[in-house]
């Protein structure tokens, strides 16, 4: 099972590099958030007071990463799609492989993939005038929290698209999903200034989870290390569902 998990594993992460419109869009479009959505507040963010001693930018790129991760299982989804099209996924299951390596080996290149784009965002927020006080232990926190957010979600939508073979079903449901998680959590702004309701769905929603600890780093508040528990408890309940499911409801037709 391991060399068929590592196998099927460095295809997903090198199926992205064969395509280089795709590695543009992966890196560029977390930037564009940054850029344009950092610009367009960070004037009434600082007027307002409520982000913290360091800029806007410092604040939204903890919470850009952490929403990046939830896009990230989208396109994992769409991978075991495009395999049950084109008919390797029928290849692939005639082997001793079995359904559950396969949904493992998405989920961890899926995973790898958004971490991609870590570098390239830190090196945006260099641009903007962020700076990066982290010590190795507070940088290690911080990836293994997007790698774990990355893992649940991406777990979680295989489990969703496991049964289907509609191109559709990834887009569909990541639209009804993204929007609502995104802005029910601390991502883009504090959840002190949400209605209740919001707040409610914040204090559990894994993206505020991730983008706490990232943004407690960076401006240097306290650290809740508990988050990274937190964190480590939804991806094992996304890969708890997602490999059941994937036993019983991966399938090509």
């Amino acid at each position: 099972m391991r060399s068929q998990l590592w196998g099927l594993y460095v295809r997903e992460v090198l199926r992205v590099f064969r395509n280089p419109f795709v590695v543009l869009v992966t890196l560029v479009q977390p930037f564009m958030w940054l850029a344009f959505f950092g610009s367009s507040f960070s004037n009434l963010a600082a007027a307002s007071g409520k982000f913290g001693s360091g800029t806007y930018f410092a604040f939204l790129l903890p919470g850009t990463l952490s929403t990046s991760m939830l896009s990230v299982g989208m396109f994992g989804s769409m991978s075991a799609i495009q395999d049950k099209r084109f008919g390797f996924m029928k290849r692939i299951l005639i082997t001793p492989t079995s359904k559950q390596t396969i949904f493992l080996s998405k989920a961890l290149g899926a995973a790898t993939r958004g971490l991609i784009q870590v570098p390239v965002m830190v090196a945006a927020a260099v641009v903007f005038g962020v700076s990066f006080p982290l010590s190795p232990l507070e940088w290690a926190g911080w990836v293994l929290a997007l790698f774990l957010l990355a893992f649940g979600f991406s777990s979680f939508f295989l489990a969703i698209t496991a049964p289907a073979t509609d191109w559709q079903t990834p887009g569909v449901v990541a639209n009804f999903i993204t929007m609502p998680l995104m802005f029910a959590s601390a991502a883009l702004f504090p959840s002190s200034s949400f209605p209740s309701w919001m707040q409610a769905i914040s204090n559990v929603n894994p993206i505020t989870f991730s983008a706490t600890l990232g943004r407690s780093f960076l401006l240097g508040t306290s650290v809740d290390w508990w988050y990274l528990g937190d964190l480590a408890v939804f991806a094992a309940l996304g890969v708890l569902i997602g490999y059941l499911v994937s036993a019983r409801w991966l399938r090509v037709e």
